[in-house]
């Protein structure tokens, strides 16, 4: 069982395997609510109305810093398991399955078609319990095109997973991992103002 603070997160009863709801209904009737929201208020919506969409995450719960943005095409699953800092973007397209919370850090940018995944089931249980784990991607990190972002994951600071790459564990600050399974190649090389972040 995972512990759980809040209630409509409550997933302990669920019994997958004989179509059982893994989620409460007050859970359940937030996203259908939210899922209808977003068909007919957001989806359509080209990017220069990030305002728009923005005050509608926030209305629903996610945590949004000024400015980032969420593009129409893309799909949360949860918006108060989203957070976005400042300058953070959700690129077209890309999947942010929050069973758990998602953080995004402060300039962040999370690519077309990427998918980020924070919910799996036990294998090893005869239950197939559903297990939720947090997903947090540092500031100025870069999850490119399509890539896949498991549950658990932290993507540290400057860090870049490169495009369809898929990873299942961490990714340290200023790190370039490819590939599926993703690997590491290098260290990003970054001057900002100067300052030099990383270097081989």
């Amino acid at each position: 069982m995972q512990k759980k603070n809040n209630k409509i997160l409550d997933y302990s009863v669920s019994n997958p395997l004989q179509g059982g709801p893994s989620f409460t209904l007050k859970n359940r009737a937030i996203r259908a609510t939210w899922n209808v929201v977003w068909f007919l208020a957001a989806s359509w919506t080209p990017p220069f109305m990030h305002r728009w969409r923005r005050m509608l995450l926030i209305i629903f719960g996610a945590k949004m810093g000024c400015p980032s943005d969420v593009r129409g095409s893309a799909r949360v699953w949860f918006p108060p398991l989203l957070e976005l800092h400042d300058g953070a973007l959700v690129a077209e397209r890309v999947i942010c399955y929050n069973q758990a919370k998602v953080v995004i850090g402060r300039c962040a940018l999370v690519s077309q078609g990427a998918h980020l995944c924070a919910g799996t089931h036990n294998i090893d249980d005869p239950d197939f319990q559903l297990v939720a784990k947090p997903i947090s991607i540092g500031e100025h990190a870069w999850i490119a095109t399509e890539a896949f972002v498991g549950p658990g994951v932290t993507i540290g600071n400057y860090a870049v997973l490169g495009a369809r790459g898929v990873t299942f564990k961490n990714v340290e600050e200023t790190m370039v991992f490819i590939g599926n399974p993703a690997r590491y190649v290098r260290k990003r090389k970054l001057n900002i103002k100067g300052r030099e972040v990383s270097h081989e």
